[in-house]
Formats: C-alpha cells, sequence, structure tokens
C-alpha cells in the first residue's frame, strides 16, 4: 500500500494549484509563499520516496511532471493576471508546456507509448521556473527585497531557460519520431 504514497502526495500537490490561484488573485504573497512552498517540498518528498524505495511508476512519472506544470503554469499565468510579472514570461512558460504536452500526445497517437522522463534541461527549467516563483512571492511578502537588476537577470534566466528547453524537446522528440517512422517500427 504504501507503494503508491509517491502518486497520493503527486495528487495532492494537484490540489494545490487552486488554493495557490487564489491567494494570488487576492494579493494574499505570505500565504501563496507558503503553498508554493509545500508543493515544493511535497515534489521533493515524492520524487525521494519513489526513488529510495523503488516506488516508481509509470503513472507516477506521467503524473509528476503534469502536477509541475500544472501549478508552475498557474502561478505565472495569475501573477502575470495580477500585474506582478511580465504577461510575455507567462505565455512563454505556458506555451513551453503547451507544447511539450501536445508533442507528447502527438508522440504517443502517431508513433507509440511516450516516455515522460524528463531531460536534464527540463529538471533545470522546473527547478529555475520554481526558484523564480518562490522568489517573486518573497518579494510580494516583502520578506526579501529584490534589486532590479538583479529581478531583471532573474526572468532573463528564466526565460532562457524554458525557451531552450522547449526548443529542445522538440528537437529531440521530432528527431526520435521521425527515425522511428522512417524504421518502420509505429504504434
Amino acid at each position: 500500500m504504501l507503494r503508491h504514497l509517491p502518486n497520493l502526495i503527486t495528487a495532492l500537490r494537484m490540489l494545490l494549484v487552486l488554493p495557490l490561484c487564489w491567494l494570488i488573485g487576492a494579493g494574499r504573497y505570505d500565504g501563496a509563499l507558503l503553498v508554493a512552498a509545500i508543493a515544493a517540498a511535497s515534489d521533493a518528498l515524492d520524487g525521494w520516496l519513489a526513488k529510495r524505495f523503488g516506488w516508481q511508476s509509470w503513472i507516477g512519472g506521467m503524473l509528476d511532471p503534469i502536477a509541475d506544470k500544472l501549478l508552475l503554469m498557474a502561478a505565472f499565468v495569475w501573477l502575470a493576471l495580477s500585474g506582478e510579472l511580465p504577461s510575455w514570461l507567462a505565455v512563454l512558460v505556458v506555451g513551453r508546456d503547451i507544447a511539450i504536452v501536445s508533442g507528447a500526445i502527438a508522440y504517443h497517437n502517431l508513433v507509440g507509448r511516450f516516455d515522460a522522463a524528463p531531460s536534464r534541461l527540463s529538471k533545470a527549467t522546473t527547478v529555475i521556473q520554481l526558484a523564480f516563483v518562490l522568489a517573486e512571492l518573497l518579494r510580494l511578502s516583502h520578506w526579501i527585497a529584490t534589486p532590479a537588476p538583479l529581478r531583471t537577470g532573474m526572468i532573463a534566466l528564466t526565460a532562457g531557460f524554458t525557451l531552450a528547453s522547449g526548443l529542445h524537446y522538440i528537437v529531440v522528440w521530432g528527431a526520435r519520431a521521425r527515425g522511428t517512422l522512417r524504421g518502420g517500427r509505429t504504434r
């Protein structure tokens, strides 16, 4: 029964999207920071449990990145809607994730089973995006003062990794799909 604990934690993380959006929309950034920090800790915990005890599963491999994407997309969109974040950055984050999910669905339907194992670049992008959201919520909660050049650098770093990761997925999975289809190994 415990082997399903990482998936349960992931599912609970998905449920944190609604309070996170509400708290950001209401300008309650202290609460949003707490929810985002709990989500980040739960992401680390479910991954550690799955690896430490061998409780990894195909469904967990699919749910974990979906939970990450939902939480991060929600945070970026709501921060942009609140006027606290450049809209173009939210569009970039959401566009990347839509491209990845659309590509995964197309690959699954046209080529075969999709392996959701994230690349190192994608993992780094998720960490950077999460760190950026936490830093923004810290700034908005007035826990820290972020100098404008540092914030601009964080925005540029987040945007750069987001764009690079999206392009990386398109190139790698596009090549993999073409190679599989040329080899005659379709569904």
